[in-house]
């Protein structure tokens, strides 16, 4: 014997019932009976029970929903049953429909919809559904019989949520089938009755438990659970796009994984087949050719000591504290007992070791009721001030890993809260039975499906890490960052096992968000024809998002984007700034901004804000890493002006030099801040804080070359200034070349005291064999005290500066 159970989706029209059809004709076996169980037509039972709720109010729209519910059924024996023997199930159909409308009309006069009462009318979508489906076998020319469940399981009468009489139902359902000579018998899920020979029902999703029932009951050898998804998944596949497909699993992981939340497999149904040794297999209805999920007591694994995560939303945390419970027997006994009179379902339990508290968790529809109760229950207590008054903390949900095979393995908690430490994700309290089949934590409803992603890649994703970009700033920089991780997708997935997705684009005017990633051949339009929005509405949607493994790039020059990176790093978003603003502002803010990423497990990286891709600030911070001291630094950090000393020689004015300089790409927006050495002044700041001086902008000397009216006006003012005083930078670099000089814009560290200025740099000179748009670092350090240790190559340029934001977004992945 088998027994096969379809869902209300897999019945949920007729289509999907031929579908049923043609699966269970390939399963029947000769001299040995099928079972088939059905759910009620998908959404049949939620229609029932809105009907009887709108007769109860007295709101006659009762009818116009019966209406619909009779028009659906009698439809569907029209499409799956031929004409000439369409008439005795259309009358039966019928019948029963009227029979629901005598219930409802009842309900409807006394305004009362008691629970006995709405099993009698819900019992009607899986008494019609059975009924009709067991007419389209026969119409198919499959033999068929119909079987009432009520008088196979018997149950108490808790109506709503019946609890099974497991002997009785033995006995009845072995007296029905011995004599069974039947190959396909049809039965009606979800429903049974009591010793009276009312009806009840088993708990919504209770058609997988009928068919756990009937399968142990009868001695089935199989179980087929067909659903609409493809078996038991690692995680929730609406949440986590890689989850997988369990292919073997055992009871007790089953059990748990459906108790926190799993929804393909209703929490009970595993019990009675349990002790039997009865096999349940998962499948899918829509592809009934793949292998689903088989649940075993002797599972075939993979080696992975996890098999699953799952959660369950919409939970209070309630805390019992005070002095008064140490050492005294009995509170725990209380509380418990306090929640149990009111049928309050505890579904989390942590204690600490010193007895001054005690949490439960509870669903939130039944925490209000619960803070009462317990409240009374402990009234003399909280008046003397031994305990306090109960505690409720709702908008929270459990995120459980489960797998039989953890207590084998050592750090699977270590790993858990790390990934969800990494994340941002705050535990809340903690749970891990003896048996360390699963660890339980509860964390802030918001963070549910950041959580799982998180686990799921650290648990199951042997494949591609996925990162989450969002990148506000799209110019010359911009532009070709997003173009650099075009390029390297491929590269990154096969090298690194990376999914890199830019899933937020903005610049001052627009911002688009894709959470499947901007399509990288159509950012550009998909900006132009994005909301208008300001970067405190583009890091809110960030923050909303709160996806795993984000990445916040900062690649404008903008001071007020620099002011967003606290609250971003505060929810733990890393930040990658090509901007120098943030680093080179306030000491204050600066510390403030390296404080939050360590606290909050996020990443500020700056490395472009000093010699663009050149690992200037990355070698500083490895050798304060490893014990050196920074004695003093020489360096010219302006690629913009080097590339116009270099190039200038009194020929050609100065203006049109910085003029090439801006069109190919080595200058700020406004050309001012390379020429008037606030950009170096920046640069060298950022480096010795980086060195360990707590130094301001103020701190720093600078010998600036510009006539003072080149700093009024806007930028087309600032060329004309210039022109002006073609003489002024004529004579700057005659003086220099008559003492065979070249023009250097030098920045200088040492003893805590910072400078910037022009300098004339003889041919003995390290800065002086320095061309085109280079940079270059020298660092005496205590280890490198007369030869220093050099950096030098490119330091301005779209491309390269690019190259180094990318390179700081992959560091911030690790």
């Amino acid at each position: 014997m088998q027994v096969l159970k379809f869902g209300g989706t897999s019945v949920g029209s007729a289509d999907n019932i031929r579908k049923v059809i043609e699966i269970v004709k390939g399963k029947i076996e000769k001299d040995n009976t099928t079972i088939v169980v059905v759910s009620a037509l998908g959404g049949t039972t939620d229609a029932l029970l809105n009907a009887g709720s709108l007769a109860a109010q007295g709101n006659e729209q009762y009818k116009d929903e019966l209406q619909r519910i009779e028009h659906r059924h009698l439809e569907t024996v029209k499409q799956l049953i031929p004409v000439q023997q369409q008439s005795s199930m259309l009358s039966q159909v019928k019948k029963m429909c009227n029979e629901i409308e005598d219930i409802c009309n009842g309900v409807f006069l006394l305004g009362e919809f008691s629970l006995r009462t709405r099993d009698r009318i819900l019992s009607y979508g899986e008494l019609m559904s059975s009924h009709i489906i067991m007419a389209a076998f026969n119409s198919a020319g499959i033999p068929a019989v119909w079987k009432d469940s009520r008088k196979l399981i018997q149950t108490d009468s808790r109506f709503g949520n019946a609890v099974v009489n497991m002997e009785a139902t033995r006995k009845q359902t072995e007296d029905s089938f011995s004599s069974c000579k039947d190959n396909l018998v049809i039965v009606p899920g979800f429903i049974a009755s009591n010793n009276d020979n009312e009806t009840t029902t088993l708990g919504r999703g209770g058609s997988d438990y009928s068919a756990a029932i009937l399968a142990a009951s009868a001695g089935a050898r199989r179980v087929e659970i067909w659903t609409d998804v493809p078996g038991m998944m690692t995680a929730d596949p609406r949440w986590v796009s890689g989850a997988k497909v369990i292919p073997s699993i055992s009871y007790q992981e089953a059990m748990e994984l459906s108790h926190f939340g799993a929804k393909v497999l209703y929490p009970p149904t595993i019990q009675p087949v349990l002790s039997k040794g009865i096999p349940v297999v998962i499948k899918n209805t829509f592809h009934p050719g793949d292998a689903g999920t088989v649940i075993t007591s002797q599972p075939t694994t993979d080696g992975n000591a996890i098999m699953g995560i799952s959660s369950i939303s919409n939970l209070a945390l309630l805390s019992l504290e005070g002095s008064g419970m140490i050492g005294v027997p009995g509170f725990s006994r209380r509380l418990f007992e306090a929640l149990s009179r009111e049928g309050i379902n505890v579904i989390l339990i942590t204690q600490g070791s010193s007895e001054h508290s005690i949490c439960v968790g509870i669903e939130s529809a039944s925490a209000q009721k619960a803070k009462e109760v317990v409240d009374a229950a402990f009234a003399d207590e909280i008046l003397m001030e031994k305990v306090q008054p109960l505690k409720m903390e709702t908008d929270l949900a459990i995120v459980a890993l489960v797998g039989e095979n953890m207590k084998s393995h050592p750090g699977i908690s270590g790993k858990m809260f790390g990934a969800l430490g990494r994340n941002g994700v705050n535990v809340r309290a903690i749970a891990q039975g003896s048996s360390e089949r699963n660890i339980t934590a509860v964390v802030s409803a918001k963070d549910v499906r950041k959580a799982i992603n998180a686990l799921h890649e650290e648990f199951f994703e042997t494949a591609y890490k996925q990162i989450h970009l969002f990148i506000a700033g799209t110019g010359n920089v911009g532009s070709k960052l997003i173009g650099q991780l075009q390029q390297q997708q491929t590269w990154l997935a096969d090298h690194m096992r990376l999914h890199v997705k830019v899933v937020g684009l903005a610049n001052s005017k627009k911002m688009v968000i894709d959470d499947e990633g901007i399509d990288f051949n159509r950012w550009q339009e998909k900006l132009h024809s994005g909301e208008s929005a300001n970067i405190n509405d583009f890091v809110n949607i960030i923050i909303g998002k709160n996806l795993s493994n984000t990445i916040f790039i900062d690649v404008t020059a903008s001071d007020v984007v620099a002011k967003v990176y606290d609250t971003l790093l505060q929810k733990s978003i890393s930040v990658v700034a090509c901007n120098k603003v943030a680093s080179s502002s306030s000491f204050l803010y600066y510390r403030k901004l390296k404080d939050l990423a360590r606290e909050f497990n996020s990443q500020y990286l700056f490395e472009t804000n000093v010699g663009a891709a050149l690992p200037v600030i990355g070698t500083l911070n490895d050798l304060m890493r490893s014990g050196d001291k920074i004695n003093r630094i020489d360096a010219v950090l302006s690629g913009t002006l080097n590339f116009v000393f270099n190039n200038y020689d009194g020929k050609k004015p100065f203006a049109d030099i910085v003029k090439q300089a801006q069109e190919e790409g080595y200058t700020e927006p406004d050309p001012r801040l390379d020429l008037s050495g606030t950009d170096v002044m920046r640069k060298i700041l950022i480096l010795a804080r980086e060195s360990g001086a707590q130094m301001e902008m103020e701190d720093i000397v600078c010998n600036g070359f510009l006539p003072e009216s080149c700093m009024t006006g806007d930028v087309p003012a600032f060329y004309a200034e210039m022109k002006k005083h073609e003489q002024h930078f004529k004579s700057l670099f005659d003086n220099a070349t008559a003492k065979n000089c070249k023009l250097k814009f030098v920045a200088k560290y040492e003893n805590g005291n910072a400078m910037v200025g022009l300098e004339h740099i003889p041919p003995e000179h390290d800065l002086y064999h320095l061309y085109g748009k280079d940079n270059v670092v020298l660092f005496y350090t205590e280890r490198y005290p007369l030869q220093p240790l050099v950096i030098k190559g490119a330091g301005a340029g779209a491309d390269v500066t690019a190259s180094g934001v990318f390179a700081d977004i992959i560091r911030a992945t690790a």
